[in-house]
C-alpha cells in the first residue's frame, strides 16, 4: 500500500487533526472499503485492529464517530491529492498498455448507488431512477480502457447529470485522449467542450440525434462525413461539428458511432469496433464495486457521510486495481485480465495474517496470479429469470438529413468568417 499511498506524500497536509493524520485517514478509509458485512462501526473496529498491528505506538482515535467526522472534513483535500497522484503514476504502471489501438482511450459512464432511506438523505440526495427508489448517490467515472482502472470520478445527488460530471472532468484528461461513450452522452455542448479542449470523441448516436450531410462546411466531404448542428446552434450561429459516421454490424442490430477523427488511417472502423466493445469495461467496473466489494448500498445515514463512503469505496477499488495491475504487467499479463474477486480475496487473506514481515512478498506473488479463468463458457451467463431487470430500448438509428440551401448558406458564411462570433 505504501507504494501508492506513501506516508511522506501526506506529511504536513492536514492541520488541526491530532488523532488522525492524513495517511492514516486514507488507509483506514481503504480498509473500510475492503471490509464486508456488518455496520460501519464494526468495520472500523476491524480496520483499527489492523492499523494498531502496523503502528503499535501511534495515537489513533478510538471511536468511529470521531474518525468519520475527521474523514468528512478532510476528504475533499485527500481525494484530490490521491487522485492527482495516481493519475501521474498510472502511465508508468500501464507500460505498453497505456494505449489501445493506438489511442489513449477513456470510457465514461454513470451509475447510481443506493443509500439508506433517512429523511436527511431523501432531502439532500433526492430519489431518482425508477419508481419506489430511495435516496441515491450518482457517480460518473472516467475509465482508462488500457488498464481497466479509473482515471477520475465525480459524484453528487441522485438527480445529477452524467454529462455535467463529464464536463467537470475534462481538465483531468491528458491532451489528445479519445473519450468513448454511449448514446446518453451525445450533445452539441458536451462534444464542443471536448473538442475545444483538444480531446477526441467516439460516441454512439441514436434516434434522438439528427445529423446533416452535404453541408459544404469542409472542403472535402466523404460519404461518411456528417455534421452535428442542432437548430438552437444554428439560430445562435454556432459552427457545426464535423464528424465521421461509423456503422458497426452486431448480429441483428447496427451500432451507429460518430467520431471527430476523420482520417481512417488514424481510427479505422475495425479499431473503433474494438474500442467500443472495450467500453463495456466501465460497466464491469461498477459491477465490481457493487457486487464484488459489496457496496451496492451504502450504510451511512447522513448525506455527507454517504457521499464520503461512496468516494472512498471507489478509492479502495482503485487502489486494489493499482496494486494488482502493476504486478500483472510486470508478470507479462494483460491488465484487462484482472480478476477483482480473486485479488480482493488475496488482500483480505493477507490482512488477516499477522505476519507483517512476509505478507508483502506473499501478497505480491498472489496478485501476479489474480487473473480471470480462461475457459470457454458453454452456456450464456445471463440469468434465467430476473423480473426486476431493466429492459431499455436500443438507441435506434439516427436521423440523417440532407442540408437545406439555407443551412448551406449559413455554413459557408460561418466558414468565411462573415458572421460575427
Amino acid at each position: 500500500m505504501k507504494k501508492f499511498l506513501s506516508p511522506e506524500f501526506f506529511r504536513g497536509q492536514l492541520s488541526g487533526c491530532r488523532l488522525w493524520l492524513g495517511w492514516e485517514l486514507a488507509v483506514a478509509a481503504v480498509l473500510l472499503a475492503w471490509e464486508s458485512g456488518g455496520s460501519l462501526a464494526q468495520r472500523f473496529v476491524t480496520a483499527r485492529l489492523v492499523l494498531r498491528q502496523w503502528w503499535p505506538k501511534k495515537p489513533l482515535g478510538g471511536t468511529y464517530q470521531g474518525y468519520i467526522k475527521a474523514l468528512v472534513r478532510w476528504s475533499p483535500r485527500l481525494l484530490e491529492m490521491v487522485a492527482t497522484h495516481w493519475r501521474r503514476v498510472l502511465p508508468q504502471v500501464a507500460g505498453p498498455y497505456w494505449r489501445r489501438e493506438g489511442q489513449m482511450a477513456f470510457a465514461v459512464d454513470g451509475s447510481r448507488v443506493e443509500c439508506p432511506r433517512t429523511a436527511a438523505n431523501e432531502q439532500t440526495l433526492g430519489c431518482a431512477g425508477r419508481k419506489k427508489t430511495g435516496p441515491q448517490v450518482f457517480v460518473t467515472t472516467l475509465y482508462h480502457m488500457g488498464t481497466g482502472l479509473p482515471w477520475a470520478f465525480r459524484q453528487g445527488p441522485g438527480t445529477d447529470s452524467e454529462r455535467t460530471h463529464l464536463r467537470e472532468m475534462i481538465p483531468a484528461l491528458p491532451a489528445g485522449s479519445l473519450v468513448v461513450a454511449d448514446a446518453g452522452f451525445i450533445g452539441y455542448e458536451l462534444l464542443a467542450a471536448l473538442l475545444a479542449a483538444g480531446q477526441h470523441v467516439l460516441f454512439r448516436v441514436g434516434r434522438n440525434v439528427t445529423l446533416l450531410q452535404d453541408l459544404g462546411y469542409v472542403v472535402v466531404e466523404r460519404g461518411t462525413t456528417v455534421y452535428l448542428w442542432p437548430q438552437a446552434q444554428q439560430r445562435h450561429e454556432s459552427p457545426p461539428l464535423v464528424l465521421r459516421q461509423i456503422v458497426l454490424e452486431t448480429g441483428r442490430q447496427k451500432v451507429y458511432l460518430v467520431t471527430d477523427q476523420l482520417d481512417e488511417q488514424v481510427l479505422s472502423e475495425e479499431q473503433a469496433a474494438v474500442l467500443y466493445r472495450l467500453r463495456w469495461g466501465v460497466e464491469v467496473f461498477y459491477r465490481s464495486l457493487k457486487q464484488t466489494l459489496e457496496h451496492r448500498r451504502m450504510l451511512s445515514r447522513a448525506p455527507a457521510q454517504a457521499q464520503c463512503e461512496v468516494a472512498w469505496s471507489l478509492i479502495g477499488l482503485w487502489l486494489l486495481g493499482l496494486m494488482s495491475v502493476s504486478r500483472l504487467v510486470s508478470c507479462g499479463h494483460d491488465p484487462l485480465g484482472l480478476s477483482v474477486a480473486l485479488a480482493l480475496r488475496q488482500v483480505r487473506l493477507a490482512l488477516r495474517q499477522n505476519r507483517r514481515s512476509v505478507a508483502g512478498d506473499w501478497l505480491t506473488k498472489r496478485l501476479g496470479r489474480a487473473v480471470k479463468d480462461r475457459y470457454r463458457r458453454r452456456r450464456p451467463k445471463k440469468a434465467r429469470c430476473w423480473p426486476h431487470k431493466k429492459k431499455e430500448r436500443p438507441p435506434g438509428t439516427p436521423k440523417v438529413l440532407i442540408a437545406t440551401a439555407e443551412q448551406r448558406g449559413l455554413a459557408q458564411r460561418l466558414q468565411s468568417g462573415s458572421v460575427a462570433a
